[in-house]
């Protein structure tokens, strides 16, 4: 009986991997809107349904497809992260930076599914709140050590932020200053911009040398969020 079980999960994993690829076959030649369970089931010889076994509806699939691209992109940081271990605060930084990038550029429509236009109808569930944390936790993995070791200037912040910046540390890092927590949010949301603007083609015919366009502006970044070199004592 465990031998028959075994085959069927097995069997299952391989079919849903199958519907799972299919579909981002589909997310890139007709965009997450047009994405049809019909159309995979088709392409892949079921009927609906069977494929309705696995996911049973749309959004179910589009749910499965997000997490597994905030996973994909959250491993990446964090094997940058990993990587980079023993380096100062704003290299640390750079590496995971451009391992979003890079990720990106190898994976654009599943960019586009997570970092660009709202699908219509879809509303994302709970289940996409963890693996969407984990590129903006390695941030703050980096920004806990540079502060624990002293090497974080923190900048200003202006009085009409204090509540805000009061909520977003008691909210998501408690241990860190309440500046150095606004200036990460900002300079997250200015990555993921930098990375779009490249990804959905607005650097066609105005930035060409790229690469070193980009690891400038993170390590600019990374300084305008208080990540610096600490001195050798």
């Amino acid at each position: 009986m465990t031998s028959v079980q075994g085959a069927r999960a097995r069997a299952r994993i391989e079919v849903t991997a199958a519907i799972k690829d299919e579909a981002r076959r589909q997310l890139a030649a007709e965009g997450a809107a047009k994405l049809s369970l019909r159309a995979v089931a088709r392409e892949l010889g079921m009927v609906s349904s069977a494929l309705y076994r696995y996911f049973p509806s749309r959004d179910d699939l589009l749910t499965a497809l997000i997490v597994d691209a905030y996973d994909s992109v959250g491993a990446d940081a964090e094997a940058a992260l990993a990587a980079s271990r023993g380096a100062d605060a704003p290299a640390r930084w750079v590496a995971v930076c451009r391992a979003v990038r890079a990720w990106a550029l190898a994976h654009p429509h599943e960019y586009a599914l997570i970092y660009g236009s709202p699908v219509p109808g879809y509303s994302a569930p709970r289940d996409t709140v963890g693996p969407a944390s984990r590129v903006g936790l390695t941030f703050i993995t980096i920004a806990q050590d540079a502060h624990r070791r002293g090497s974080v200037a923190l900048p200003p912040l202006a009085d009409e932020l204090r509540p805000e910046a009061a909520r977003l540390a008691d909210e998501f890092a408690p241990d860190l200053p309440p500046a150095l927590v606004v200036a990460l949010v900002a300079a997250w949301s200015q990555l993921f911009g930098m990375v779009s603007f490249e990804v959905f083609g607005q650097f066609n015919r105005m930035v060409e040398n790229r690469d070193a366009f980009f690891t400038a502006a993170v390590r600019r970044l990374a300084h305008d969020t208080g990540l610096i070199v600490r001195p050798a004592p």
